[in-house]
């Protein structure tokens, strides 16, 4: 294995930013500082004048080859590790989705067999598709013997991976005592199913329809039901994907009120708006961004914003997955309900955060780090060996190139899909050298 010495870049972690010297030997961060070159003669050095030293991107919320009516998601965890890397993240967690009666630490055996595939470094969260004692039984063993300490509750979905209120506080009594964290799809599911079933049956069934069927209120409604329920049971809970700003202000509550609640939201609700969905809009035009939760009103975004830097929100995360427009997404044209819902940004992330937080001053770039690597590694358990750039640390580091200027483009992303929903975006900065294990991969 190669040893590695970076010279003349700026460290940047959540906490400050150094112009340092970093040494990397046998995967791991050997020494920061001022470095003699004599003392390292025999390390590759890197000049990184002028840019930034970060570490690797930690993307805590993905979906690789996820099964669904439609087909997987377009990205397995080959070509979607490959985005990543990309975009300069070295750490991925995905999910264990198992099937109605099939056992946990089954489909949690088959999907470490795809995960395994991953250029990146990755982790699993374990999803619970129904509530029995079966299962119920199952999760202290996940715990314990097989190290799984996140576990996801859908609140939508109800007919064929959602579950209820009183099953995911029964979720919580469990895994909270054992010091696990619950990661919940806030979404009401019986409103949803409401809205849906009126849309259908009065022949409002075009792709316009899929974000008039999930409004704001589904979302609010549940958060304020998961913050409540983790304040009766004392379980860490993980709010993914939030969309709104009546959402980020509860989160905000909750936490000054001292409920053990993190808040993560994503690219596309900072940076997209409605007017995606405009009602005359061509069908297909829409179909990218059938996203659950739905892209909210421009209104919704300065709070968004305002929660990246006060703390409301823990991580910015990407919920990356991809369906393609032909043969997946255009299987809903006539039917909102049977569109797969999602979109992929995992390469993009830390452009677009840094490009539309950092340079307009939303956020700082300690944020920033913070944010993209430093808290999703501490939420999850890896916080000793992740998201750093300390001694004694993975050696997954990115040499940022703050002058890059770009646009983003379906001609010239990595991921494997036929459409991108940020085209044309413009971006500033990018991962110029990406560093996985003590190994230069990009």
């Amino acid at each position: 294995m190669q040893n590695i010495l970076i010279k003349n870049g700026t460290l940047v972690g959540a906490d400050g930013s150094q112009k340092y010297d970093l040494a990397i030997r046998d995967g791991k961060i050997m020494a920061i500082g001022m470095l003699e070159d004599q003392s390292f003669s025999d390390f590759r050095v890197v000049d990184a004048s002028g840019k930034y030293v970060i570490p690797g991107g930690f993307d805590p919320h993905v979906h690789m080859a996820l099964p669904t009516p439609a087909g997987p998601s377009s990205d397995d965890f080959r070509s979607g590790s490959q985005a990543a890397l990309a975009g300069g993240t070295t750490f991925i967690m995905d999910f264990v989705t198992p099937k109605r009666g099939q056992s946990l630490v089954e489909a949690l055996k088959m999907r470490r067999a795809e995960a395994a595939e991953s250029l990146t470094g990755w982790g699993l969260h374990m999803g619970i598709s129904e509530w029995n004692p079966k299962i119920a039984a199952e999760i202290i063993p996940c715990i314990e013997k097989q190290g799984i300490h996140s576990f996801k509750g859908y609140l939508a979905y109800r007919e064929s991976i959602g579950i209820g209120y009183d099953d995911l506080g029964e979720l919580m009594q469990i895994v909270g005592p054992a010091g696990g964290v619950v990661m919940v799809h806030c979404e009401d599911g019986e409103m949803i199913e409401r809205y849906q079933l009126e849309l259908l049956r009065t022949g409002k069934t075009q792709p316009f329809y899929h974000a008039l069927s999930r409004p704001q209120e589904a979302e609010i409604k549940a958060i304020s039901r998961v913050i409540e329920l983790s304040a009766q049971t004392g379980c860490r809970v993980y709010i993914v994907h939030t969309s709104t700003g009546r959402g980020a202000d509860l989160i905000s509550d909750a936490k000054k009120n001292g409920i053990r609640v993190y808040g993560e939201t994503c690219p596309h609700y900072l940076l997209l708006d409605d007017k995606v969905y405009d009602a005359a809009a061509e069908d297909f035009s829409v179909l990218p961004y059938t996203i659950s939760p739905p892209i909210r009103p421009k209104s919704e975004q300065q709070r968004l914003w305002k929660g990246l830097s006060d703390g409301t929100f823990d991580v910015v995360a990407t919920d990356h997955c991809p369906f393609n427009l032909i043969g997946q997404k255009d299987q809903g044209l006539r039917d909102f309900t049977k569109i797969p819902s999602g979109a992929g940004s995992i390469e993009h992330r830390l452009s677009l955060l840094y490009t539309y937080g950092v340079i307009t001053g939303k956020i700082t770039i300690n944020q920033f780090v913070n944010l993209v690597s430093t808290r999703p590694a501490e939420i999850f358990g890896l916080g000793d060996r992740k998201g750093k750039l300390l001694p004694g640390y993975d050696a997954d580091i990115v040499i940022w190139d703050p002058a890059y200027h770009g646009t983003i483009s379906m001609a010239n992303h990595v991921q494997r899909c036929d459409v991108d929903i940020y085209e044309g975006f413009s971006v500033t900065g990018r991962a110029e050298t990406v560093i996985l294990s003590g190994k230069i991969v990009q």
